[in-house]
């Protein structure tokens, strides 16, 4: 008797797609690299940055992940960046310390589908040039008993999209910025991934 063996191949599962846009050192670009190196659902496709001595390039090269690197021309004056971004067929837009203003052809391209995490409690500390210790020493003077992430869609201004989440933290009488920093990044390496895989495995939010 001959036996015939059938080999099946089982389809794998279509993961979710995470695009990040990074300027910086990339530290919450590296939590969500992480965070999704082996999800079952949802993986981070490719790193973008407008910046070519971001440490966030090297570390999307750590993973694997694909790092590219683009000009402020490239980004408002033509649609290379979009095209770019639309081939990775991002299901999320992950602005993770990110800061130039996204332009209207990403916005009309994926709505409501581009989040922003910031490292204060807005709409107080936002804006155009509000970023890293610059919002953390305007916390610290103002005398506020506590700061905070905002998570927010991304819309045509400055840090003025629809809030996802908000986290606070206290502010110390004796804290200087970088102690204040710390404890704010604290809250954004553990939030950030958590509420992209909340957005991304409830489909009703997106």
């Amino acid at each position: 008797m001959q036996l015939h063996s059938k080999l099946i191949l089982l389809e794998q599962p279509v993961k979710k797609n995470i695009v990040i846009f990074a300027s910086g050192s990339g530290s919450n670009a590296q939590r969500l690299l992480e965070h999704f190196e082996h999800h079952p659902q949802i993986r981070v496709a490719a790193l973008f940055s407008n910046n070519p001595k971001a440490y966030a390039l090297k570390r999307a090269e750590t993973y694997h992940v694909p790092a590219l690197l683009f000009s402020r021309d490239e980004f408002y004056n033509s649609d290379k960046v979009l095209e770019q971004v639309k081939a990775f067929n991002p299901d999320l837009i992950v602005l993770a310390g990110f800061l130039w203003l996204v332009p209207l052809n990403l916005l009309q391209t994926f709505p409501d589908k581009i989040i922003n995490i910031h490292p204060a409690l807005l709409p107080k500390y936002g804006g155009k040039g509000m970023h890293g210790l610059h919002v953390h020493t305007a916390v610290v003077q103002s005398g506020d008993e506590r700061s905070g992430i905002t998570i927010h869609r991304v819309n045509e201004e400055y840090d003025k999209g629809e809030f996802i989440l908000q986290e606070y933290c206290p502010v110390h009488p004796q804290d200087t910025p970088e102690e204040l920093a710390a404890r704010v990044l604290q809250l954004e390496h553990k939030h950030l991934p958590e509420v992209v895989e909340q957005l991304l495995l409830e489909k009703d939010k997106l």
